[in-house]
């Protein structure tokens, strides 16, 4: 750590004495616009020294975080439209791999091929902090991407050059508890996205109790940043709501009556890094943590929400209801309808089964899962275990899914078949509690129509 703090040091120096050089050759201090910006990355670029080339990186850096939404579009759309590859290289290394295709042609063909603006974006890398704030550049360019899809290839290759960065063979496990510095402790509070995190002390029951653990990624460039935090509750049964393991006053479980570990949130932490998982490593390798410190657990599941469940049921053209049944699903906009014992029991009847649809039936039209979670433990090799009715009625959780939460089982024996039969098939690997509920959906419909 000393040392890498004295390298740190070292590079600031080099970096702020070339920057005050830059200055006194003319180059002002104020705020610049996307074309003075791209002059600068022309400099960058044009192979000067190493003490000189990690000032101008620093400089380019603080320049692009002065400009406005409107200049950081224009300096994007720049490098998407101006920063490709060398055309006429590439015309050159294509012509020879033609003439006579070779390993060494093809090799010269692959750098011919490479754009300009991931030379640029390495040798941004290079400034202090510079991993940092390309991160930061990536979350300002995914919130234009929708709107510019022409900035969709820039997208491209930065995800390209920080996925290489940030492999899992960068990752740091490290466990979070109370006695984690301050600084890291209230990034798990800001950016827990799952189940909101109120206050010191609800952090506190959340890492500091025996029947409790949390984990997080980090990456030595961003040391005091975590990147993914996953926070697990021990418990002695599979829980079917989410309430009773935040709840105050509950009682501890002993760590040697624990059977399930229960992944009960996911959350990352940098939206720069968006698209680039770290999750099923993350999850796999707490589970060795927690399987070498508490060898009698026998289970690993998560407590998970089902975030895109009521947004098909209002949307959805293909949703399996009769018009009855879509009248009565109207009551999910009263508030505490889950209060009402007999309305309750009229909506869990309707809404289990197209629980059951929503997973093993209902895809985008591109053929996907709705729901980003089930993507996420599907892919990862898990079985949906079990739907749970009233899981989540927090008004995120009622707004989101009707209250709905599901169980996904990581088995470690069938993660491997089950990623296979995801990925090469799109099948989901249920229980057979959840396929149970579909026939009976196919049942209900069925009778239904010869009523």
């Amino acid at each position: 750590m000393s040392s890498n703090a004295f390298f740190s040091d070292l590079l600031a120096s080099i970096s702020e004495r070339g920057r005050t050089l830059l200055r006194r050759g003319g180059t002002p201090d104020a705020k610049q616009d996307a074309s003075e910006l791209i002059e600068l990355c022309e400099a960058l670029l044009s192979g000067r020294g190493e003490a000189s080339g990690i000032a101008i990186a620093r400089e380019v850096l603080d320049r692009y975080r002065q400009l406005d939404e409107a200049g950081r579009l224009a300096f994007f759309e720049t490098l998407a439209r101006n920063y490709g590859p060398d055309r006429e290289r590439l015309s050159q290394a294509i012509e020879a791999w033609r003439a006579q295709p070779s390993d060494e042609d093809a090799s010269d063909l692959h750098f011919a091929s490479e754009p300009r603006r991931q030379e640029l974006i390495r040798r941004l890398n290079r400034a202090p902090g510079g991993t940092s704030e390309l991160v930061a550049l990536r979350a300002d360019l995914l919130g234009l991407l929708n709107r510019h899809r022409d900035l969709a290839a820039l997208d491209r290759d930065v995800v390209h050059l920080l996925s290489s960065w940030f492999n899992r063979g960068f990752l740091v496990l490290r466990r979070i508890d109370w006695q984690t510095p301050a600084n890291i402790l209230e990034q798990i509070i800001r950016y827990e996205a799952v189940h909101e995190i109120r206050d010191w002390d609800d952090l506190r029951r959340r890492i500091d109790p025996v029947d409790r653990r949390c984990y997080a990624f980090f990456h030595p460039a961003l040391v005091d940043e975590p990147l993914i935090f996953v926070e697990v509750a021990l418990t002695e049964t599979i829980p079917a709501a989410i309430a009773p393991l935040l709840a105050e006053d509950r009682t501890l479980v002993p760590t040697e009556r624990a059977r399930p570990a229960v992944f009960y949130s996911i959350s990352n932490t940098q939206k720069g890094l968006g698209g680039i998982s770290f999750g099923s490593f993350l999850i796999k390798q707490v589970v060795e943590e927690l399987r070498r410190e508490l060898p009698k657990l026998e289970n690993f599941v998560t407590l998970s929400p089902v975030p895109g469940f009521v947004p098909w049921l209002k949307q959805a053209s293909d949703v399996p209801v009769s018009d009855d049944e879509r009248t009565l699903l109207e009551n999910l906009e009263q508030p505490g309808w889950f209060e009402d014992a007999e309305l309750a029991s009229k909506l869990r009847a309707v809404l289990e089964p197209l629980a059951a649809h929503y997973f093993l039936k209902a895809r985008t039209p591109k053929g996907r899962l709705i729901d980003s979670v089930a993507r996420f433990h599907l892919g990862n090799g898990a079985r949906l275990e079990r739907i749970d009715w009233l899981g989540d009625l927090s008004p995120k959780g009622l707004r989101e899914s009707a209250g709905i939460m599901v169980n996904y089982l990581y088995r470690l024996e069938d993660i491997e078949k089950n990623h296979e039969a995801y990925a090469n098939d799109g099948a989901v690997v249920a229980s057979s509690a959840v396929k149970k509920l579909l026939k009976g959906e196919g049942r209900r419909l069925l009778d239904m129509r010869l009523s």
